[in-house]
């Protein structure tokens, strides 16, 4: 089930109607919860809730969203008329209502992905595979988990994007090849075997991480790896 971004304006602005549409929605959400599925549950919540609060905090952030009735048309503009139906104090109230009651549903269903996000986060380890160039905006991640032998190797790089109020960094993250681990092929083996034959990076940045539980990958574990990571080469 999705909820669009303005949901809780949109159709007949009734408490119960979108109570049960709100509960419904994050039903779902809790199922991939149970399956420790992260992705895009957390982040589309997440996003919901700070949408609610912007909304609580500026009523202009319905102006250009919410319904408008038309009244009548200006003809030396040759303009259609519109009254914002947000003036009605009664549906504003409702709207209040219907917003407070999601914030409080909304602040429990993330608590509870915050929490799976900390569990998978502490159950990885995430190292350099040899020394780390002094730059680190590209290069390559080693990625196993549970009691798979498999290595999954993929090409990084970091992105700077800006917002109005900061600059935040992002990364990129392309699927390579895979490759067993054994004890004759370690890390640093299969290390030593890219740079030879992938040319573009003489010296790159590598990083190894390591899961010993097992999560669903695309959905859990592969993006907790690119927050993580980006952290970690931010620190480094």
């Amino acid at each position: 089930m999705i909820l669009s971004e303005t949901w809780f304006v949109e159709g007949y602005i009734d408490f119960e109607l979108q109570k049960y549409r709100l509960l419904a929605y994050l039903k779902e959400v809790k199922a991939g919860f149970d399956q420790a599925r992260l992705y895009p549950y957390l982040s589309d919540v997440v996003n919901h809730y700070n949408n609610l609060l912007s909304f609580q905090k500026n009523k202009h952030f319905l102006q250009d969203n919410f319904p408008r009735t038309l009244s009548g048309i200006d003809l030396r503009r040759m303009e259609l008329v519109y009254d914002r139906m947000i003036n009605d104090s009664e549906i504003m109230q409702e709207l209040e209502r219907i917003a407070e009651f999601a914030l409080d549903e909304m602040k429990g269903t993330i608590s509870e992905g915050a929490g799976i996000y900390e569990h998978v986060e502490h159950s990885m380890l995430v190292e350099p595979v040899g020394i780390v160039p002094l730059y680190k905006n590209e290069g390559y991640v080693f990625i196993r988990y549970g009691a798979h032998k498999e290595v999954r190797i993929y090409n990084y790089t970091i992105t700077l994007f800006e917002h109005k109020d900061a600059r935040y960094k992002g990364i990129r993250m392309e699927y390579m090849e895979s490759h067993e681990k054994t004890l004759a092929n370690t890390y640093e083996q299969i290390k030593i075997d890219l740079v030879r034959r992938v040319r573009t990076l003489p010296n790159p940045a590598v990083y190894k991480v390591e899961c010993a539980e097992t999560f669903p990958f695309n959905e859990t574990l592969l993006p907790v790896t690119k927050r993580v990571l980006v952290q970690r080469i931010a620190d480094a």
